[in-house]
């Protein structure tokens, strides 16, 4: 991938999407396959926000039915299927045990016993998968004895068992979300991070006809045109928005909610099962398995301040370590226990509801021709698991204001990019195999985050020698680094370790691996020895555990 802007001269676009996290790649990416030219850009890195700021799961949303949003679960759980189908190193069935005690009503295990044959109901196509391995069986409930026996550390004051069943994990969203716009660009469309949208250009009509856009990493401002522009700012939706109302006109403040995730080495799982709680004032949080640690979240709380000044705080920290001792295991997790913790926000479109717990995920896609802003069209809200078919709707919306057809869709037939993989069990044995020069681990790492462009990485490494260092316990080695790079767009030093590599993203990986992984990628961007310095700090001040 090439960042566009670097070259861009005066070309007109069908569609420019504003925003590069998962709304946006999946809008470029679904766009591109209509056959229209597409232009995506994005003010920091692709997925550096909310899409980053997930449980790492796809998953249909059993609280959801609690709401009453029927069609909400049905069609996250039809997108889980699909991504299982389109996205087969990434997106992996995995069961959850949800742990009952005798109050609130909400979780008694009988209660929870018909929510949960309506979800398996509203899932009856959960097994018509390309890869028969990907089959989801039905619900179960269990015993208070069993749920012990397996999980040793859940509370058992007033356990009275747990219901099993599967949703599925998402191994690293950062990449899945690379993965649609690589998909996007494989099919014409043209992407830039490092973008940032500054106004819209208009005619004399307040019809929007493109952007201007500065290019953060050469400081350079250009005029791009399109024929329609649409906003996928996500929890900056209601700002980019503001952007066309230079007038003074009134423009209406998104609401947003805060979610954090926390990540610990202290043993609290056995490792076979995601644990679902719920906390004594009635809100769930997950305890999950990802690569040898525990994950836990998420919160979710108003945030009423200025997205961009957006930072997890110790007081957040605090607020869900809480959660998590007032309903699970002997309560003793604390603060020093915390080796990692990442946020984001979310967008909502519900307005009447008082708390955001029980906001709507549900999302609206607005003309905002009604607006007085012809050429625009702004999405707001959504959820990860529904980006793809949130896109097949918002190109229903610029078929009809482009007056022509542009077809269906195909994207839920096709694996992304590095995607194409028909049977996992084979390919991972096929991958062990072939490449006996690199140890399991790395082979195994490579081969889940990258797919089929595993290859490519493991070429870097036999070419030059030096890049086969392996980094990590996972077996990450630093041919990634280069790889990120030259054909990812990664540009600064936290996009390698943190959406390109999960070398960041248990946390600060040390002086010695920080500055080995900075010393490549100054080689390739021609960093000067202030500009390593000036990424290094950036990064470790990025990875520190909030103090305030």
């Amino acid at each position: 991938m090439q960042r566009f802007i670097e070259n861009y001269i005066n070309e007109h676009f069908d569609v420019i999407v504003i925003g590069g996290g998962i709304t946006g790649a999946s809008v470029a990416y679904e766009a591109a396959t209509r056959g229209l030219k597409v232009a995506l850009l994005e003010k920091k890195d692709f997925s550096w926000a909310t899409s980053a700021a997930t449980s790492k799961m796809i998953h249909g949303g059993l609280r959801y039915l609690v709401n009453g949003e029927i069609l909400l679960v049905r069609e996250s759980l039809r997108e889980r299927r699909v991504l299982e189908n389109i996205a087969p190193n990434f997106v992996y069935p995995a069961p959850t045990m949800m742990v009952h005690y005798k109050t609130p009503l909400k979780n008694n295990k009988w209660v929870v016993k018909i929510g949960m044959l309506m979800y398996d109901a509203l899932s009856y196509d959960k097994n018509f998968t390309w890869d028969a391995s990907k089959r989801i069986p039905l619900h179960r409930t269990i015993s208070k004895q069993e749920v012990l026996q397996s999980e040793p550390h859940v509370r058992a004051k007033e356990l009275t068992g747990a219901s099993v069943f599967y949703d599925c994990n998402s191994i690293f969203p950062e990449r899945l979300t690379l993965a649609f716009i690589k998909s996007a660009v494989a099919y014409g469309a043209k992407v830039a991070n490092y973008s940032q949208v500054q106004g819209f250009i208009m005619d004399g009509h307040n019809h929007i006809t493109g952007v201007k856009v500065k290019d953060l990493l050469n400081n350079t401002v250009y005029t791009v045109s399109s024929t329609i522009t649409i906003n996928c700012g996500g929890p900056w939706a209601d700002i980019v928005l503001g952007l066309a109302k230079s007038n003074g006109s009134s423009v209406a403040t998104l609401r947003r909610s805060e979610g954090i995730h926390i990540i610990t080495k202290k043993r609290l799982l056995s490792g076979k099962y995601t644990i679902g709680s719920i906390t004594p004032n009635g809100r769930h949080f997950f305890l999950i398995p990802w690569r040898n640690q525990t994950l836990i979240g998420t919160t979710d709380k108003p945030y009423t301040g200025n997205p961009d000044e957006y930072r997890v705080t110790k007081t957040s920290v605090l607020e869900l370590i809480d959660d998590v001792n007032s309903s699970f295991g002997e309560g003793k997790l604390n603060y020093a226990d915390v080796q990692h913790t990442y946020g984001g926000l979310r967008p909502l479109v519900e307005k009447e509801t008082g708390e955001t717990y029980t906001s709507s995920r549900k999302y609206e896609i607005y003309d905002n021709k009604d607006d007085g802003l012809d050429g625009l069209i702004t999405v707001e809200g959504g959820k990860y698991t529904t980006s793809r078919n949130l896109a097949e709707n918002c190109l229903k919306i610029v078929a009809t204001k482009m007056g022509r057809s542009l077809g269906k869709s195909i994207t839920d037939k096709h694996y992304l990019a590095g995607c194409g993989i028909k049977d996992l069990k084979a390919f991972f044995y096929a991958v062990q195999q072939d490449n006996k020069d690199f140890s399991e681990s790395t082979l195994k790492y490579l081969s889940r985050n990258y797919g089929t462009e595993y290859a490519d990485i493991l070429n870097l490494a036999r070419e030059d020698k030096t890049l086969a260092e392996t980094l990590n316990a996972d077996g990450e080695i630093l041919a990634e680094v280069t790889y990120a790079v030259r054909h990812e767009m990664a540009r600064t030093l936290s996009d390698i370790i943190m959406r390109r590599s999960g070398i960041g993203t248990l946390g600060n990986p040390g002086e010695d691996v920080l500055l080995k992984v900075a010393a490549i990628a100054a080689k390739e961007l021609n960093w000067t020895v202030e500009k390593v310095e000036q990424e290094t700090k950036a990064t470790v001040d990025l990875l520190k555990i909030p103090e305030a």
